[in-house]
């Protein structure tokens, strides 16, 4: 496996990983399957990245690896790497605008 396969395929489970936790997806599908997971093992999982990167990463090492021990290590590498990958995005990326409204001038006329 290259360095690019590597990327490829870390950057795919922090996009799956990224719409899961913390995205509503198209047509608000993902915001609907957080809801519906409510707040048990499910719903616990789909809020947190790291437990989810997990689980995301498990499908990818057990088809870009061949043998069980390079399975575990990718696994965890990806998971590592997806995580590093959310951090470094969440340093960078911009804070979303403070929302206030200005108060309304007084109606009373002063003379």
């Amino acid at each position: 496996m290259s360095i690019f396969e590597f990327v490829l395929a870390v950057l795919a489970v922090w996009r799956l990983t990224h719409l899961l936790v913390a995205e509503d997806g198209p047509f608000q599908a993902i915001a609907w399957l957080r809801r519906t997971a409510g707040h048990g093992f499910w719903g616990s999982l789909l809020d947190c990245f790291y437990c989810l990167s997990l689980w995301i990463a498990v499908p990818f090492a057990l088809w870009l690896r061949s043998s069980w021990g390079q399975r575990v290590l990718f696994w965890l590498a990806l998971s590592a790497a997806a995580v590093l990958v959310n951090r470094v995005a969440d340093r960078i990326a911009p804070d979303p605008p403070d929302y206030f409204e200005e108060p309304e001038p007084n109606q009373k006329e002063t003379l």
